[in-house]
C-alpha cells in the first residue's frame, strides 16, 4: 500500500510502526453547528482509508476527536441561553446521525476535549519543565516556538514576524509573535476549568496532541502514530503546532505519515460561511440519498479540491444507479466473500493512495460486462456467484450498494406515502391469496397511481419510484 505524504510531498510505501497494525488519528468536528460538506468530505476520505487498510489485513485503531471546548461553542450557548453541554450534545448527536447517513463508520476511539483535560495538563507541565513553554504574569501558557529547531518543518512555511495564530487577543508578554497558547487564563464568569496553571481554557492545538498521547501513542517508537489526517487547511498552523508540542514534550515525532484532503468548493467558489455558501450536509440529505452523496463526494481523488454542483451530482447518481440495477437483477442470491480477480484489482487501485478514479472505472467495467453476459441465454450460475462476491467487496471497502436495491430507488417518497403503499401491497397480497383477482388488479392500479413501479419477485413484492 502506498500513501502520499503531505510533508515529504511524495508517495510512500506504507510501513507501519508495528507489523500488521495501523494507528490513525483524524481531527474531528468542533460541535457548535451542523456538519457541512467539508466535514463530510474529510470524514468520508478517512473512513475509506480505514476500510482499505483493513481490507489489506491491517488491525486498525482509528481515533477521531470531538472538540467540545471552544469560544464558538461558548458564544452559541450565550446566544441561545443554554448550557455548553446541551449545545455540544445536540450537535454531536446530529454529526453522528449525518455521518451514519453517508455510511461513515464510527471511529474505534472518539475522545472529547472535556474528557481529556488531565492529559492536556500533563502535556503542558512537561513542556514548561523542559523549557519549551512559559507562563505569563496573567496566567497564560505559551509554547516557545524558538525553542524548537524543527518548527515549521512540517508545513515548510516561512513565518511572517507579525503573523498571529490566536483566535483571541494575544498577550503582550509573548516572547515571539509565532508563539501559540497552550492555556488561556480567563478572569470573567464564562466557562473555565481549574488547572495547575489557574482557571482558563486549553489552547486550540493542545487537545489533539494530548489525546494521541493518551489513547494511541507508541511510547517506544520514533513516531507516536502511523498516520495523522485532516483537511488541507489544518496543515498550518494546527498540525504544525501539534507536531511541535508532541516532539518537544515526548521526544518522539507525532506521525510517520501525514494525509490531507482537499477543499470543497460550491459551484466553483471556496466554501466559506462568510460567503454564505457553507452547504450543510443536512440540507443535501433532504434532497439526495446519503449513499448518493457518499458516492459523489468520493468520486474525485481525496487530495484534489472538490467542486460541488448539482449537475455533477446528478451524473454521479446515474453511475451509482447502474450498480443498484445490477444488484436488483441478482436479488435473492446468497452473498459470499470469495476472492475474485476483480476484487484484487479493486484493492490494488485503492491501495495506490486511494486511487478512486481507477477503482470506479473497474466497477463500471465489471457492471457492463456482467449485464452483457446476463442478457444472453443461460443461467450463468458462475458469473452470478462471482458478481455477488464483487458487489459484496465493493460494499465492504467502498460502502456502495449497501441497501436493498428497491429501497434505494424509493428515495424521495415521503414516509406517509411509504406507509400507505405498504398497506396497499399487504391488502393486494391478501386478495391474491383469496384468489380475488378483481380486487387484486384494482389495488395494483391504485398502487401504480402513486407514480411507482411494482415488482412481484420470489422474495416478495417490491416497489420503486418511477
Amino acid at each position: 500500500m502506498h500513501i502520499y505524504d503531505s510533508v515529504q510531498k511524495t508517495k510512500r510505501k506504507f510501513e507501519p510502526l508495528v507489523e500488521g497494525k495501523a494507528t490513525l488519528y483524524v481531527c474531528g468536528p468542533t460541535v457548535y453547528d451542523d456538519a457541512h460538506l467539508g466535514h463530510a468530505k474529510s470524514a468520508l476520505v478517512f473512513d475509506l482509508l480505514s476500510r482499505v487498510l483493513r481490507a489489506n489485513g491491517y488491525e486498525v485503531t482509528y481515533a477521531r476527536n470531538i472538540t467540545d471546548i471552544d469560544d464558538k461553542i461558548i458564544k452559541k450557548a450565550i446566544e441561545q441561553k443554554k448550557d455548553i453541554k446541551t449545545i455540544t450534545d445536540f450537535y454531536t448527536e446530529a454529526f453522528h446521525k449525518e455521518m451514519q447517513a453517508i455510511g461513515v463508520k464510527r471511529p474505534d476511539i472518539e475522545p472529547k476535549a472535556t474528557e481529556s483535560l488531565d492529559a492536556m495538563y500533563a502535556l503542558i507541565a512537561k513542556l514548561i519543565e523542559s523549557g519549551h513553554a512559559y507562563q505569563t504574569s496573567d496566567g497564560d501558557v505559551y509554547f516557545d516556538t524558538k525553542s524548537d529547531s524543527e518548527y515549521l518543518t512540517l508545513s515548510h512555511r516561512v513565518q511572517d514576524e507579525d503573523e498571529r495564530q490566536e483566535r483571541v487577543e494575544s498577550s503582550k508578554e509573548k516572547k515571539n509573535p509565532a508563539d501559540f497558547a497552550l492555556w488561556k487564563s480567563v478572569k470573567d464568569d464564562s466557562v473555565t476549568f481549574d488547572s495547575p496553571f489557574g482557571k482558563g481554557r486549553p489552547g486550540w492545538h493542545l487537545e489533539c496532541s494530548a489525546m494521541i498521547e493518551k489513547h494511541l501513542a507508541y511510547k517506544d517508537k520514533p513516531y507516536a502514530i502511523d498516520i495523522h489526517g485532516g483537511g488541507a487547511d489544518l496543515l498550518f498552523p494546527h498540525h504544525e503546532n501539534e507536531a511541535a508540542q508532541t516532539r518537544c514534550a515526548t521526544k518522539h515525532e507525532l506521525a510517520n505519515y501525514w494525509m490531507h484532503n482537499g477543499f470543497v468548493n460550491i459551484n466553483g467558489e471556496k466554501m466559506s460561511k462568510s460567503l454564505g455558501n457553507s452547504f450543510f450536509l443536512k440540507d443535501a440529505l433532504r434532497e439526495y440519498d446519503g449513499e448518493v452523496l457518499r458516492f459523489y463526494l468520493l468520486s474525485s481523488h481525496y487530495r484534489s479540491n472538490f467542486n460541488f454542483n448539482t449537475e455533477d451530482l446528478e451524473a454521479s447518481k446515474k453511475r451509482l444507479d447502474k450498480l443498484y440495477r445490477l444488484k436488483k437483477r441478482l436479488l435473492g442470491l446468497p452473498g459470499n466473500e470469495e476472492k475474485t480477480a476483480f476484487g484484487e484489482k479493486l484493492l490494488e487501485a485503492l491501495s495506490d493512495d486511494l486511487n478512486i478514479s481507477s477503482a470506479l472505472a473497474l466497477i463500471d467495467a465489471m457492471i457492463a460486462e456482467a449485464n452483457e453476459t446476463l442478457d444472453t441465454p443461460g443461467k450463468h450460475k458462475a458469473l452470478k456467484k462471482e458478481t455477488m462476491a464483487n458487489l459484496g467487496f465493493i460494499e465492504k471497502v467502498l460502502g456502495f450498494g449497501v441497501k436493498n436495491p428497491y429501497e434505494y430507488f424509493q428515495f424521495g417518497v415521503d414516509d406517509a406515502t411509504k406507509a400507505k403503499l405498504s398497506e396497499l401491497i399487504e391488502a393486494r397480497n391478501e386478495a391474491k391469496k383469496a384468489k380475488d383477482f378483481e380486487r387484486s388488479d384494482a389495488l395494483r392500479e391504485e398502487i401504480l397511481s402513486y407514480g411507482v413501479g411494482l415488482m412481484d419477485t420470489p422474495q416478495g413484492t417490491f416497489w420503486e419510484k418511477v
